[in-house]
């Protein structure tokens, strides 16, 4: 019978090495490493790290025994995580998930788009949150703020300007008629709908912390 993915106690292992990786203690929600690690399991990153604060704390038995055998000898810990990812699959997900439903929410936001493979999901979150900073005569590729964030996303700063001016199509403040033809509309209007009525401080916050996958 199907069922959803969900965590296992041997997951602690990968949790644990991730930790300990310098700098070591509980790393940022959207840091490249947690992100990589919760598609892998398929685990939200905020799930994955309430469990790292857990093992900041010492905060079961388990993790005390986990901590005592590998905290101190990470060549072990290495052994043990890589013996774990053969025995479960891991380089072959198609057979580690077989028979078991996994329900994808955030793993398609850090995946590429099909439409356009330069882009994902995030980065027009990330956008949209500049796109709200800005106003339409500043939405140019000699913004500092546009280059800035073209920069960071590895893009083009014409490529930002582009997705802004997709997103102005749906703003109803500026009541913009133009067609644009693009296989990007679908998935920037998904993003607006998404987001575009959330409050402007917590886009914001939410988009600084997303930033984190992009700095690594």
């Amino acid at each position: 019978m199907s069922k959803n993915a969900t965590w296992q106690d041997d997951y602690w292992l990968l949790l644990l090495q991730l930790y300990l990786r310098k700098p070591e203690g509980v790393k940022p929600l959207y840091s490249r490493d947690m992100v990589n690690l919760s598609l892998e399991l398929h685990i939200t990153p905020q799930a994955l790290q309430s469990r790292m604060q857990q093992i900041a704390r010492l905060e079961t038995p388990r993790i005390e025994r986990y901590w005592k055998t590998y905290g101190d000898n990470p060549r072990r810990l290495a052994r043990a995580v890589r013996l774990l990812r053969e025995m479960k699959g891991f380089g072959a997900a198609s057979n580690f998930y077989d028979g078991v439903e996994v329900q994808e929410t955030f793993e398609k936001d850090f995946r590429p788009l099909a439409e356009d493979q330069r882009f994902m999901p995030v980065m027009l979150i990330l956008i949209l949150n500049l796109y709200f900073q800005l106003t339409p005569p500043t939405m140019t590729s000699e913004t500092p703020e546009v280059q800035e964030l073209a920069r960071l996303l590895k893009l083009k700063a014409s490529d930002v300007v582009f997705i802004m001016e997709i997103f102005q199509r749906f703003d109803p403040y500026l009541k913009r008629e133009e067609v644009i033809v693009t296989p990007l509309l679908l998935p920037c209007q998904q993003i607006w709908q998404r987001l575009a009525h959330m409050e402007p401080n917590a886009l914001d916050a939410y988009a600084k912390e997303l930033m984190e996958f992009f700095r690594n």
